[in-house]
């Protein structure tokens, strides 16, 4: 009997609420523990890195150390991505969730390791971060792959709520759980993220469903199944835009970098303050993820995403133009929560325009330009900081958003008049 399966690009209906199934539960209780797995771990390596650095160097090469963690992980992300995409697939996706969850605790386990030896080299630091982040090369396209395949099409814009409610709960609560238990111990710290990943290995592997996506015989080599995802994405118009106005704007309107400079020097704030913005974007984000997983956007995607794009510019404009710390935090709670609107409208779209046999690939490249869109946000914020100052860069980058939102809605008709969500 032949292995071959049809194309699955037409999912099975499913349940409406992704909660019923029992291996979306599972699968969100093991994002869940992996986020903050990683971000205890983040804390602890960061710090870590700062306080050997800082021993030899000036405060002002020490700090360009903490970049290098970041550079360490991003490389192996760009190069790996698209090649992961790829393989997720042609391979049982649910195993290479698994087995890149295994690899991010195993280094893990070797941060501890280092860390109880003490006075670990740098080299060796930033070498595990490197295949920590080649892991998540692996893991995120797999796993975008894989949760259409547990939920099935009518619950898949409120699964994906769902999950962004695991990462962005992990993401509010693992840098101040870590920041606790690093003070405390950094070895405690590599521990408790080691046994985060544990337990999100053994939510994972409970998990039943087959993660084995359609086979279809291309005859394409590794490298032509590569392009091939590639040139889905630029032909299918729908994807292309909602991909590349997410890289847009994320470059233009990122505040991120901004918050300690307003908080210390425009808002005077201090460090209490600065807390207070960074958290705020981030229980925006949570609260609208946990809404729109209740109750989901059905119809007219592309207007909501569209105006989602455009109240992101406007509180970034108004960030960068307040003198009150309540009105900063304040657009910025307003601007995470429409922030989450386009990343759940945008995934859903990319979800449901893209056949099975190509989520793996496809995933990977919008991964990739996410991955991408972060990194040079970081790197324009800084250029324009010193060309315009902060103030100047925030209204600046907030009108950039909003240009970005006129000109995407007339490049990409697709797009704009994209409907249903089911």
């Amino acid at each position: 009997m032949s292995d071959e399966r049809p194309d699955a690009s037409l999912l099975s209906e499913g349940p409406a609420s992704p909660w019923s199934v029992p291996d979306f539960r599972w699968l969100w209780l093991g994002r869940l523990a992996a986020v903050l797995g990683i971000q205890i771990q983040s804390s602890a390596l960061l710090w870590q890195v700062y306080e050997i650095a800082r021993r030899d160097h000036p405060i002002e090469q020490a700090s360009l150390y903490l970049g290098l963690v970041g550079l360490a992980q991003f490389l192996p992300l760009l190069a790996l991505t698209l090649p992961a995409g790829a393989m997720a697939d042609r391979r049982d996706r649910k195993t290479t969730v698994i087995l890149s969850v295994l690899v991010e605790g195993s280094c893990a386990g070797a941060f501890l390791a280092l860390a109880i030896r003490g006075d670990p080299p740098l080299w060796g630091l930033l070498a595990i971060a490197a295949v920590f982040g080649a892991a998540r090369a692996f893991l995120a396209p797999a796993t975008q792959a894989f949760l259409p395949m547990v939920v099935g099409r009518r619950a898949l814009a409120p699964a994906i709520a769902a999950q962004s409610i695991a990462f962005q709960t992990g993401a509010i609560a693992g840098p101040a759980l870590g920041g606790l238990i690093v003070g405390l111990s950094v070895p405690l710290a590599y521990g408790v993220s080691a046994v985060m990943f544990a337990v999100a290995v053994t939510a994972l592997l409970l998990i039943r469903t087959s993660g084995r996506p359609p086979v279809i015989q291309t005859g394409l080599t590794r490298l032509q199944a590569v392009t091939e995802g590639l040139r889905y994405v630029w032909k299918t118009k729908i994807v292309l835009g909602a991909i590349s106005l997410d890289l847009v704007v994320v470059m233009f309107a990122g505040v991120a970098l901004l918050t300690p400079v307003f908080a210390r020097d425009i808002l005077h704030v201090g460090a209490l303050g600065f807390g207070l913005l960074r958290a705020s974007f981030g229980v925006g984000a949570l609260a609208m993820a946990v809404y729109l997983s209740r109750f989901p956007i059905t119809r007219n995607g592309g207007t909501w995403m569209l105006a989602a794009v455009a109240v992101f510019g406007i509180c970034t404009l108004t960030f960068g133009l307040s003198r009150m710390a309540w009105l900063s935090a304040l657009v910025l709670l307003i601007g995470g929560a429409a922030d989450m609107i386009s990343v759940n409208i945008r995934q859903t779209l990319i979800q449901l325009a893209t056949p099975d046999h190509m989520r793996g690939r496809v995933s990977s490249v919008s991964m990739l330009f996410i991955g991408a869109s972060n990194e040079l946000g970081e790197a324009y914020s800084g250029v324009m900081v010193r060309l315009l100052g902060p103030v100047g860069a925030a209204v600046f980058g907030g009108f950039g958003a909003l240009a970005s939102t006129g000109i995407w809605a007339k490049m990409f008709p697709d797009l704009r008049k994209a409907d249903r969500l089911e």
